[in-house]
């Protein structure tokens, strides 16, 4: 049982310091079908581990400067309303109905990933110099970018909040290519505000669950750890490989996954 922790907890951190994404998507079903606990108590316990493990990978993003403060603040602001509102859902949601969304959220992670990928259109930018010369640049652009989408991330926050309280994914496969899209920002500090978001998203979520079901502290505590250090060596290993190979790869393997709990919960 120790060791089976032991992997889980390694692969869910692997994938989360590759892909800046996917770490509920892996600790939900290691959860359920390797360690065996009861569904609910999977969910919400997969939101601590997540929200600890994305709270420190943020951290390190956010000293390399890759996390955007104002636009996760503005995204998670909205999340943390939809999470809340999610969990409050999922607690009394039937389980079999639980799976079967958390199944289906997998599906759409691995089209997302499947997905050919389409060039950028380049953003037009005008900036402002300050300080005279060798002064810092600031880009006007993304703000005025962010400015025009809040209504999207607004809906986009609440949306991906709820999925996160309802079946316990972060949502960082959505969230960082709407960051991408609707804010303008580089896919590198997308993901790393990507991270911050999903942990706050995962935080508002387990607290919604406190009380209502029971949590294996022991268990969820050797996970967390297990879970943070795969992180780091997931985040050091991120730059070896082609993230199109990993993505493309992931995919596959979530589509197996996610036929797999729709055979054996809901079928």
């Amino acid at each position: 049982m120790i060791l089976v922790a032991l992997f889980a907890g390694a692969a869910t951190g692997i994938v989360l310091g590759l892909l800046g994404s996917g770490g509920s998507i892996i600790a939900v079903p290691a959860l359920l079908y390797l360690l065996h606990v009861e569904p609910k108590q999977a969910i919400a316990m997969s939101l601590g581990i997540v929200a600890i493990t994305a709270t420190i990978a943020a951290l390190d993003h956010w000293r390399r400067g890759n996390v955007d403060v104002r636009v996760a603040a503005m995204f998670g602001l909205f999340g943390v309303i939809g999470t809340f509102s999610g969990t409050r859902l999922g607690v009394h949601t039937p389980v079999a109905l639980q799976l079967g969304l958390f199944a289906l959220v997998m599906l759409a992670a691995a089209w997302r990933m499947l997905k050919p990928k389409k060039q950028p259109q380049p953003l037009v930018v005008r900036s402002a110099q300050l300080a005279g010369a060798g002064g810092p640049v600031i880009s006007i652009a993304e703000s005025e970018n962010l400015e025009a989408h809040l209504g999207q991330i607004a809906l986009l926050g609440v949306g991906v909040g709820a999925l996160t309280g309802l079946v316990g994914v972060g949502g960082g496969f959505l969230i960082v290519p709407a960051l991408v899209l609707l804010s303008g920002i580089p896919m590198k500090t997308a993901i790393g505000t990507s991270l911050a978001i999903v942990a706050a998203n995962s935080s508002t979520g387990f607290v919604g669950y406190l009380g209502m079901v029971p949590v294996d502290w022991a268990m969820m505590a050797s996970f967390t750890a297990v879970t943070v250090t795969g992180s780091f060596a997931g985040t050091r290993l991120a730059h070896r490989f082609s993230q199109e190979t990993l993505k493309r790869s992931f995919g596959v393997f979530l589509i197996f996954v996610a036929t797999y709990i729709l055979l054996k919960s809901v079928i």
